[in-house]
This record gives C-alpha cells, structure tokens and sequence, in this order.
C-alpha cells in the first residue's frame, strides 16, 4: 500500500526533527504511535490471510522473516555504535556499547521502564530504540495469540477478544498513572500494546467484511470523512503537546491519550486502505514518500539518532543540524537498505520461491 508507505515517511521524519528539535514539534513523539498502529495492522492482516489461506500460522516462518527483517540492520547498527564507543574520544558515545548490547537484545524499553527519574546515561545513546523493543516483544506474543482464538473462537469473539485487549492496557494505565511511573508507563510492552492491538483490531475487522457487506460500505464512507479530522487532531498533537516534559497533559496521555492517538492513526490507516482515491491517500501514494516509506523508514529511525549525536560531537549545532542531520540520515538508511536489508529480502525471496516450486513440483499422493 503506498499510502502507508508514505504515513511511514511522515511519521519518520517527525520522529527524527522532534529528536534535533523539539521546540518545532512539542508532539512529534507521536510518530512513534503511528507506527505502532500501522505495524500491528499491517502484521495481523498478513497474518490473518495466512491463515485464511492455510488454515494455519506458521509460527516459525514468521519469527524467521520478523529477524531478517528487523535484525541484521539493528546489530550492524549497534555494532558501529559500540567501534564508535570504544575507538574514538566521544564524549556522547562514552559507555555506548552497553546501550549497543542492551538494543541488540531489544531490552532499552524494560531498562528504561524501571528508571524512576531521568533516563539514566546507560541506555542514552541508543535510546530510541525502545519503541523497537515494544514491537519486537509485541511480534513474540501476538501471532501465537492470534492462532489461540483463530483456532477456538468463533469471528465475533475473536473482535470482541481484540476490542477486550484493546482496553486492558488503558485500565492498567490509570492503574499505575502517577508522576513517578511515566517511564513505566511509556516504555512498558504492556502499556504501550493497545496502540499496536488497535492497528490489529482494523485488520481483523477488514478481513472479516466481504466485497458485497454492506458495513463495508459504510465503513469506506466513514473512514473517508473522518481521515481529515483524524490528521488534523495528529497534527494538533504535533503541534501542542509535549507529553516528555511535565505538564498538565500527562495525567490524561499516560492513561487514555495513547488509545486516541491510536484510533486517530487507525482512522487515518482505514482511509488509506478503504479509500486510494481519497485526497490523502493521493498525496501520501506520490512515489517519493512512498519509496522512502517502504524502503528507508526502518533503516532512518535505526541510524538517525547516533547519526545526531556524531554529528553533535563533530561540532555541527544550531541551525545546521536539522538539515545535516536529515541528510547524513538519509544516506546512512541508504546504505543500510542497499547493502543489508535488500540482499537479505531478495534472499529470503529466492529461497521461499524455491520452496513454492519444489512442493508444486512434488507428486500428489494417491487416494
């Protein structure tokens, strides 16, 4: 879906300016939950067609693919992290190969989860990898969930299961909500997984709903009137609310707003899905954004933010950064997608086409 692969841009290059400069987008953090949704959309429709397909979840196959996708980058990205650490006097890259072992276990969220105050220095120069940690615990334990009520409940109960899930992290927000457990609440798998639910929720909705259903008409009709409203209330968030800092939003985006902001993302998801002749779906569809989207997004979160802080160490401040950062970000997701993960994809293609070929070939057993 290009539209996707453009909301990843967006939601990307939001991240990465929130990161060099907050003042521009207090609430550019949200980037971060865009992804979530669109990741946990994206993983339970391939999963629920799979399964449609088969009749089965091929557990195995999907972790395997979920490395190969994910991993290799990330270590090499650690890796140079940690040469950076040990080889060179930085003073932003002191002690960072402890913070390269912590990512490369994807571990940064839980340690940083059960910091009480500041972020302590241990995992400061790979600290936005948290959010990889979330997903990558999330991809653990939803696919076998999923299997779980595929298996044994019928589709109703498994959207009323979905929509249930969906909840819980929000009761368990208002549970623990106090000043001194934001860390806890922002970095938890548990705390965090509705955003990622909410993204499965639509997918399991959509693969439940016919060509000919009449809902899924009027699914398409409501989601191409409130996708508008629905970037409109992200960009407000961009724009105004700086839930890092404290403030008089906390209480609110540490229980509830994480579930908004989900639903707001879902919306916009559902337009593009429903709707690829809408307004939005044409501009996010250009092939620009689209093939950044699909091809650099994972590779510019992974590098942007050591690529920051060398840069930072190097002596480019003030207005330079921004620019120079984007573009040496550019350029390290470039490399990172040619040499790394696109050999890898075409590998793992190659060898899946192979498997296809050889069990066609296979004579059919007689009856």
């Amino acid at each position: 879906m290009a539209g996707l692969d453009g909301l990843r841009t967006v939601a990307v290059v939001l991240v990465v300016v929130y990161h060099v400069e907050p003042d521009l987008v207090p609430g550019g953090w949200v980037g971060v939950d865009v992804f979530f949704t669109i990741s946990g959309f994206v993983i339970t429709r391939l999963l629920v067609a799979e399964y449609a397909r088969t009749g089965r979840i091929g557990l195995w196959s999907f972790y395997r693919r979920r490395w190969l996708r994910l991993m290799p980058a990330l270590l090499v990205m650690c890796a140079v992290t940690a040469l950076l650490s040990v080889a060179f006097s930085l003073p932003l890259f002191r002690g960072a190969w402890v913070a390269a072992v912590l990512a490369a276990g994807s571990v940064v969220n839980l340690v940083r989860a059960g910091d009480p105050g500041t972020y302590s220095d241990v995992t400061a120069p790979l600290g936005h990898t948290w959010s990889l940690g979330v997903e990558e615990q999330f991809y653990l334990a939803w696919p076998l969930l999923l299997l779980v009520l595929l298996r044994h409940a019928t589709a109703r109960a498994v959207l009323g299961w979905a929509v249930a899930l969906c909840v819980l992290p929000v009761l368990w927000r208002t549970v623990l909500w106090d000043p001194t457990a934001a860390h806890r609440i922002y970095n938890g798998p548990d705390t965090r997984a509705d955003q990622l639910l909410v993204g499965a929720l639509l997918a399991l909705v959509l693969a439940r709903l016919r060509a000919d259903d009449p809902r899924l008409a009027l699914l398409r009709r409501w989601a191409r009137r409130l996708c508008w409203p629905a970037l409109a209330l992200l960009g407000l968030i961009v724009w105004q609310i700086p839930i890092t800092e404290a403030g008089g939003w906390d209480p609110v985006w540490y229980t509830v707003g994480f579930l908004v902001a989900a639903a707001l993302s879902a919306c916009v998801v559902a337009a593009l899905e429903l709707c690829p002749q809408s307004w939005p779906s044409r501009l996010l569809s250009l092939a620009a954004p689209a093939w950044v989207g699909r091809n650099l997004s994972y590779g510019m979160y992974l590098w942007h933010y050591p690529v920051i802080r060398l840069l930072s160490n190097l002596g480019v401040h003030g207005d330079r950064l921004l620019p120079a950062g984007l573009a040496a970000t550019l350029v390290a997701a470039l490399a990172s997608y040619t040499l790394i993960e696109r050999p890898l994809l075409r590998r793992n293609r190659v060898r899946k086409r192979r498997r296809d070929q050889v069990v066609a070939a296979a004579p059919t057993p007689a009856l």
